[in-house]
């Protein structure tokens, strides 16, 4: 696939089935998300692959982490329990703060950031696809916890992979001149 036609045409997929990408494929996908802009090189971002019983434990830290929370209803418990199911693979993104000089936190999660968009593009060219989820489970100490993440590391969101199910959703048109000025 032609590069730039790639990022033209990758789209968030909501439905997401198997199969994943193989192992051989997922290093050509690391590989990609390491190419990442990286001030210092300071090497913020890893990533927790979860898949086959990795999700079941994943939804046993979902579902305890819905028990800490106060006045939660049963259908919430439910989705929490049963969000990693939604895809057969999940990338956590992990980003490490460094303390360092010139090269700030902000700085350090956006080149994260842009190692989650390297994969999401990858997985495009490769004929998968992924959507990148934040809500409650991302920034969040107790999961990090459970994940045995240390203080300096945090869970800036979640990849859900695999293969897409049913139509895409339709790209829109974008009149650049509204998001472009010129000076």
């Amino acid at each position: 696939m032609d590069a730039l036609d790639n990022i033209l045409t990758r789209v968030s997929a909501r439905l997401l089935k198997s199969p994943h990408p193989s192992q051989a494929e997922m290093k050509h996908v690391y590989n990609a998300a390491l190419r990442a802009p990286d001030h210092a090189w300071l090497r913020p971002s890893s990533f927790i692959e979860v898949a086959g019983n990795g999700l079941d434990k994943l939804s046993e830290i979902f579902s305890e982490f819905g028990e800490t929370l106060p006045d939660i209803t049963d259908e919430i418990k439910e989705k929490y329990k049963m969000a990693p199911y939604r895809a057969p693979m999940i990338i956590i993104l992990v980003n490490t703060s460094k303390e360092h000089p010139k090269v700030p936190i902000i700085e350090q999660k956006l080149s994260t950031a842009a190692s989650a968009q390297n994969i999401l593009l990858s997985l495009h060219a490769l004929g998968y696809s992924g959507i990148w989820r934040t809500g409650k489970f991302a920034f969040n100490p107790f999961i990090s916890s459970k994940l045995g993440l240390n203080d300096n590391q945090e869970i800036l969101g979640y990849l859900y992979v695999g293969t897409p199910d049913g139509k895409n959703k339709k790209i829109p048109s974008l009149e650049i001149d509204n998001f472009v000025k010129k000076l």
